[in-house]
C-alpha cells in the first residue's frame, strides 16, 4: 500500500525517545548528566595509575578536572575546603574555587576492625604527612585532612602494607561495609556476621561490575542485639535473628538513608543464613546498578528506588531476576534491652576477657593519640582494636587484672570509659574547618557544648542525643537523634547573619525509628547553643513521666516547651 502523502498544512510531530531515569535495566544507557558522563569515560578506579605516574610526579596542577572532583574519590580523596572562606559563601563559589591544594584521605576500615600494628601505622601517617588529623567517623573510618598529591603514593604503599586501603572509599560505589565492633567476641552475640563481610570485600571491592554505581551504597551487617550499626539507614542491612526453624541469621532490609530526603529501610521479611548474605547483597547491589536512577543525582541513591517500588516488588526482582530462588520468610530484629548502642564501658567477653569501649570527643583524635592508643592496648595484652558507629573504639581481649591500668592510661589520653550523657551522646561531622559542603563549624562547637552541658547539669543521667552537622546533608544523621542540630546561617538578636542551626527533636533509631520533629521556626545560633540545649533538658527533666526516653517525650511536648 502507497504511503498517503502528509498535508503540508498538518504540524510535524517531534518524535523523542523518552530518557526515563537513566536506568540501564530499561535500556538508558545515554549518560544524563557530567558525573555519569565521566564514570562512562573511564571507571573510578583507573584513576590510580594516573595519581601513582602523573599527579604525585608533576602537583596538584597537573589534576585533570575530572579526577579532581570525580574519579579520585573512588580511591578515597576529596580536595578539602580552602582555608578562609565564610559558610554564607558555600553555596555561591564555584567549586575550583573552594577547592584547597591539599586532600581529605579516608582509610575504610570493614567492620570497624584493626590491629595494633594498623593503628600504629594510621597514628604515624597522620603524623608524617596529615598535620596529625585523624578523625574517626560514623561510618567507622578514619580521615586524614592536608593531604598533598605528592605523598598518596607512599601513603598507599603503609596502608597496603599492613592490610588496609582507601579503594572505594568514597565515589558512586560500594562503602565501608559496616559490622558489628564485638562480633565474634560478644556474650550476647546472635550470630557473627564476619564472614560475610570478608566474602563480600573480596567479591566486591576493587571490582569492576560495581565501580559506577548510580550513587554511593552504604552496607551494614552485625549479629548483635544491641542493633549498633543503624541498620535502618542503610541502603542495605543484615540484622541479626533467630528463626525458629532455622536458627540464627539475619533479616535483610534495603532503602534506608538520610541527607535531604531522609528514609527509613524496609523490611523484605528475608531471613538470611550467614553462607547466603554475600549471594543476597550482590542481587540488592546489583539491582541498584541496574535499575537505579542516574537522571538525577538527587534521585540517584537506592531509597527512591525502594521508596517507588515497595518492599514486596523488590523482594520480587530480588528473587525472580537475580537470586533465581524464592527467600525464606523470617521475623523481624528483637527490641535492644539497652538504649545504648556503643558498646562503651566494660564488658566481659565470651572467652572470659573484657572489651574496653571509651569515648573520644566527637570522634575528634589525632595521630598521636592513635599510636599511643595502639601502644596501651598491647602493653594490656592486647593485638586488637575497634571503631564504632557512634565514632567511638574498643579495646579487645583485656585480662580481668588489666582494667583499671588501661582505663587509667585511656582517661590520661582524655578518652574517658565512664564518659557523661553529654560526652557519649554527642556526635559531629568534619564541619566548615575542611568540608566544602558545610556552612558552620562543627567539631569545636560540640566539643564546648559536652563541657558547658556537664558543668551546667551534672546530675543528667538519661541516654541523649545530639548530633551536629555543619550543612543539610546530614553526614552526622541529625535526623534520628534526638537533639539534632542543622547548620546554616541565621540572624542573631541585631539583625546580623551568623553561624547557628535549624533544631530537629526526638528522632530515633532502633525499632522504633523515627525522625526528629521540626517545630516552626526553631533555630538558634551557635552562641546560644549551649542556653537552649540546658533550657530544653530541664523541661526534659521536669515534665517527663517515668521512664520516659526524650524522644518520646519531645513528641508530645508543646512548641513552647521545645523553643
Amino acid at each position: 500500500m502507497a504511503a498517503t502523502p502528509q498535508n503540508p498544512a498538518t504540524p510535524r510531530r517531534k518524535v523523542s525517545r523518552h530518557r526515563g531515569e537513566g536506568q540501564w535495566a530499561v535500556g538508558h544507557f545515554t549518560p544524563l548528566n557530567g558525573n555519569e558522563q565521566f564514570k562512562k569515560d573511564d571507571d573510578g578506579l583507573n584513576v590510580r595509575t594516573r595519581i601513582e605516574t602523573i599527579y604525585s610526579k608533576r602537583g596538584f596542577d597537573s589534576i585533570d578536572p575530572n579526577d579532581l572532583r570525580g574519579r579520585m574519590r573512588w580511591w578515597g580523596l576529596y580536595t578539602q575546603r580552602k582555608p578562609g572562606i565564610d559558610g554564607g559563601k558555600t553555596a555561591i563559589l564555584e567549586p575550583e574555587e573552594l577547592d584547597d591544594t591539599y586532600f581529605m584521605l579516608r582509610v575504610r576500615i570493614d567492620g570497624g576492625r584493626l590491629t595494633t600494628r594498623q593503628l600504629r601505622t594510621i597514628g604515624e601517617i597522620s603524623q608524617e604527612f596529615a598535620r596529625g588529623t585523624a578523625d574517626i567517623t560514623d561510618r567507622q573510618n578514619v580521615q586524614y585532612h592536608w593531604i598533598r598529591i605528592e605523598d598518596v603514593p607512599e601513603i598507599w604503599n603503609r596502608l597496603e602494607a599492613v592490610g588496609l586501603s582507601t579503594t572505594e572509599a568514597c565515589g558512586d560505589t560500594p562503602r565501608v561495609i559496616l559490622g558489628s565492633p564485638v562480633a565474634g567476641i560478644a556474650e550476647d552475640e546472635i550470630i557473627d556476621g564476619t564472614p560475610a563481610v570478608d566474602e563480600i570485600h573480596r567479591r566486591v571491592i576493587g571490582n569492576p561490575a560495581f565501580s559506577n554505581l548510580p550513587r554511593k551504597f552504604k552496607t551494614a551487617i552485625s549479629g548483635s542485639p544491641l542493633l549498633d550499626v543503624a541498620h535502618e539507614i542503610n541502603d542495605v542491612a543484615f540484622v541479626g535473628v533467630v528463626h525458629p526453624e532455622h536458627g540464627p541469621g539475619f533479616d535483610l532490609w534495603v532503602g534506608g538513608g538520610l541527607s535531604t530526603n531522609p528514609k527509613i529501610g524496609q523490611r523484605l521479611g528475608a531471613w538470611v543464613p550467614l553462607d547466603e548474605v554475600p549471594d543476597v547483597y550482590e542481587g540488592v547491589i546489583s539491582i541498584f546498578r541496574d535499575y537505579g536512577y542516574r537522571r538525577l543525582r538527587t534521585r540517584a541513591r537506592l531509597k527512591f528506588l525502594v521508596a517507588d517500588w515497595g518492599a514486596e516488588k523488590f523482594r520480587e526482582v530480588l528473587e525472580e531476576e537475580y537470586l533465581r530462588r524464592k527467600l525464606i520468610d523470617g521475623p523481624a530484629p528483637a527490641q535492644p534491652v539497652e538504649r545504648w548502642r556503643d558498646h562503651v564501658g566494660v564488658h566481659r567477653q565470651k572467652d572470659g576477657r573484657f572489651y574496653v569501649g571509651f569515648a573520644p570527643r566527637v570522634g575528634r583524635v589525632d595521630g598521636a593519640t592513635l599510636t599511643k592508643i595502639a601502644e596501651l592496648a598491647e602493653a594490656h595484652g592486647s593485638g586488637r582494636v575497634r571503631t564504632t558507629v557512634e565514632q567511638k573504639m574498643i579495646v579487645l581481649d583485656v585480662e580481668e587484672n588489666r582494667i583499671d591500668s588501661l582505663v587509667e592510661g585511656l582517661e590520661a589520653l582524655d578518652l574517658t570509659v565512664h564518659p557523661s550523657p553529654f560526652r557519649r551522646g554527642t556526635m559531629a561531622c568534619t564541619g566548615i574547618e575542611y568540608c566544602k559542603l558545610a556552612i558552620v563549624e562543627t567539631k569545636a562547637r560540640g566539643s564546648a557544648l559536652i563541657d558547658e552541658l556537664e558543668r551546667r547539669i551534672p546530675d543528667f543521667d538519661e541516654p541523649i542525643t545530639i548530633n551536629i552537622n555543619g550543612c543539610p546533608n546530614a553526614c552526622a544523621r541529625i535526623q534520628v537523634a534526638d537533639i539534632g542540630l542543622k547548620g546554616q546561617l541565621v540572624l542573631n538578636d541585631k539583625g546580623e547573619q551568623v553561624e547557628g542551626f535549624q533544631v530537629h527533636l526526638g528522632g530515633a533509631l532502633g525499632l522504633e525509628a523515627g525522625f526528629g520533629r521540626k517545630v516552626r521556626g526553631l533555630k538558634v545560633t551557635s552562641d546560644e547553643l549551649p542556653d537552649y540545649v540546658e533550657r530544653v533538658l530541664k523541661r526534659f527533666q521536669a515534665e517527663r513521666e517515668e521512664g520516659e526516653r526524650f524522644a518520646t517525650w519531645a513528641a508530645r511536648a508543646s512548641e513552647e516547651a521545645l523553643s
